[in-house]
């Protein structure tokens, strides 16, 4: 695969090859001196168990954000729009703040901040943590939102029935909630799944960890780099079929796409 060239004066006569971290100088006196960038992925031999780690950790990270994030959602959401009164502006102030500050911002206050406060963690924890905060404000909204779609009858069955309001939402109101909501929660997911990428900011050993790591050690920056957007983009695509299919099987009576 040929890269860019760059025509550079003759040095000397004949051919001479120059290589430094993919970039070859070819000499000669019949083209001249041009600059070419060789692409190599032999080092993949000896740094795929970095990229396995990375990968493992990532998986990881997105397997407890997205379990434990949506529970956390769900309660946020039910607090704010059928909840105690007194409950509702604390949550709806978290929400909001974690909505309308960068994620990036939210794992340095964890992982720098609270430490200040006597409260330390390590870097998995809390880049779990930061991930868990993120997504539970974000699917708060999403499955608020479904809440809301849902026709007030169903709230009016569950009060003839002598439910509480929590009995109702959680009986009545929330499976077909989440039917509503499902695809867009999908991709918030994946959303957070690839936004974990900045957790290596703070050491976290994850797949763009892996990748920083392999380039600083082979200066195959390029190669690197390709490697870990394929793999992410692999797991992007198998996360959201994985997600659709989870789908399928809570809600049998409608196709999740």
């Amino acid at each position: 695969m040929a890269g860019r060239t760059y025509p550079c004066r003759p040095l000397n006569h004949g051919v001479r090859h120059h290589a430094f971290a993919g970039w070859r100088f070819i000499h000669s006196t019949e083209r001249g001196s041009v600059l070419k960038y060789v692409f190599d992925y032999s080092w993949l031999a000896q740094y795929w168990p970095v990229f396995l780690k990375g990968l493992t950790i990532t998986v990881e990270l997105i397997a407890v954000g997205a379990v434990i994030g949506i529970a956390l959602g769900i309660l946020c959401a039910w607090i704010r729009s059928l909840g105690p009164q007194w409950l509702r502006p604390p949550v709806t102030l978290y929400v909001e703040l974690i909505r309308n500050t960068p994620f990036l911002i939210q794992l340095f206050f964890i992982f720098f901040g609270l430490p200040s406060l006597g409260v330390q963690m390590s870097e998995l924890q809390a880049a779990n943590l930061a991930m868990i905060i993120n997504l539970g404000a974000y699917s708060c909204e999403i499955i608020r939102a479904g809440i809301q779609a849902t026709p007030r009858g169903q709230f009016e069955a569950g009060s003839s029935l002598a439910m509480s309001p929590f009995e109702t939402f959680r009986h009545v109101v929330l499976v077909p909630s989440l039917q509503r909501i499902w695809p867009a929660l999908t991709s918030q997911i994946i959303i957070v799944m690839l936004g974990s990428s900045v957790v290596s900011q703070i050491a976290a050993e994850d797949l763009t960890f892996a990748a920083n790591f392999i380039q600083s050690r082979t200066f195959r920056a390029f190669e690197a780099y390709f490697v870990s957007t394929a793999i992410y983009l692999l797991l992007a695509i198998l996360l959201r079929q994985l997600l659709v299919v989870t789908g399928r099987l809570i809600f049998p009576r409608r196709s999740v796409r």
